[in-house]
């Protein structure tokens, strides 16, 4: 096995003075992880991909006033808005300042030229109508050609693959560091990046992403990649916890439904749970944030309730037993892929 490369944790405490003693309300009954900088986020949070306009203000306000307490968006959602909007209603139907609520937003691929890094920023921010960021992770470790101005820019041949450009990760996310020094944002780090991308930016950067934010459950455990964030002090956030139902790809065998598994059912059986708080539970349980995706107050407030049980070490041992090792979110031009020589 190669060698990994060291990681230099040397997080600057005077940046951190304005942050440092915040403290979430204990009235959302949260857990929290404390990321490496020192700041604290919420273990359990709400998703928004795939949120519509037309639903996520109502999602948002009834999570926040039920206990939700870190938010989960990205500009390439298109509904930062809304999202925004949402949250301004949801602190207001809980009483709440903004200081006691964590969001995290995402530069799109188009974006990973360092001189475009701070005006995506200052868009998200305008779009959330926030002054701050809690967290801002670089989405993919891809960089698309910004010229044509879609987010997906395609190829003259019709391939499903995107105009790329070269652009290093590590410049991209020596970008978004600067913007912790500005105070646009707290904590830095990244999404769907592989152990060898993050040795990529080892090699040339002395400070370290707070987050590696990747699809993760008991069929795709990541095993690997928590073992080698957990000692550099990277938290995991587990985002598709439920398996991403409903969504497939062009060409792709089909794959098992996480939610029917039958392991996964006994187990909610016999603790009187659903399959769904078992799979955010066992998150929970690994030492995971985990980021559900919910429009429905009912399931809403489901998923809120895996803070208030816990899966026996038998019930762990089992989900850590499947064998299973599916990615479910796949997406036709994404580095996962071996992509064509052009």
């Amino acid at each position: 096995m190669m060698s990994r490369v060291p990681f230099k944790n040397l997080a600057n405490p005077r940046r951190l003075t304005c942050f440092a003693s915040r403290k979430f309300s204990s009235e959302s009954s949260s857990v929290f992880r404390k990321l490496h900088d020192g700041v604290e986020i919420p273990a359990l949070g709400l998703g928004t991909w795939k949120a519509t306009p037309d639903v996520v203000i109502e999602a948002l306000t009834h999570a926040i006033k039920i206990g939700y307490r870190h938010i989960d968006g990205a500009a390439v959602y298109r509904n930062e808005v809304e999202v925004g909007k949402g949250i301004a209603s949801g602190l207001a139907a809980a009483g709440l300042r903004r200081d006691k609520l964590f969001v995290t937003s995402k530069l799109w691929n188009t974006e990973h030229r360092p001189e475009r890094v701070r005006n995506a920023c200052i868009k998200t921010l305008q779009d959330l109508n926030l002054s701050y960021l809690d967290l801002y992770l670089m989405h993919w470790p891809v960089a698309f050609d910004p010229s044509s101005g879609a987010p997906y820019p395609p190829r003259a041949d019709g391939s499903p693959w995107c105009v790329e450009e070269d652009v290093p990760l590590w410049e991209t996310f020596a970008a978004m560091k600067k913007l912790v020094d500005e105070g646009l944002v707290r904590s830095v780090g990244v999404s769907n990046f592989s152990i060898r991308q993050l040795e990529d930016l080892a090699r040339h950067l002395d400070f370290v992403p707070a987050v590696n934010q990747v699809e993760c459950h008991p069929y795709f455990r990541q095993e690997e990649m928590r073992e080698f964030c957990g000692p550099k002090g990277i938290q995991v956030v587990a985002y598709s916890p439920l398996g991403s139902p409903g969504v497939e790809y062009p060409g792709d065998p089909p794959k098992p439904a996480l939610l029917s598994d039958s392991t996964v059912a006994r187990i909610a059986e016999k603790n009187g749970k659903s399959p769904a708080q078992v799979l955010l539970r066992w998150s929970i349980q690994s030492g995971l944030c985990v980021i559900p995706k919910s429009s429905s107050a009912k399931r809403l407030e489901e998923n809120f309730a895996v803070l208030s049980f816990a899966l026996s070490s038998e019930d762990m041992s089992a989900l850590n037993a499947l064998p299973f090792n599916i990615r479910f979110l796949n997406p036709l031009w994404c580095p996962f892929r071996k992509q064509p020589q052009p």
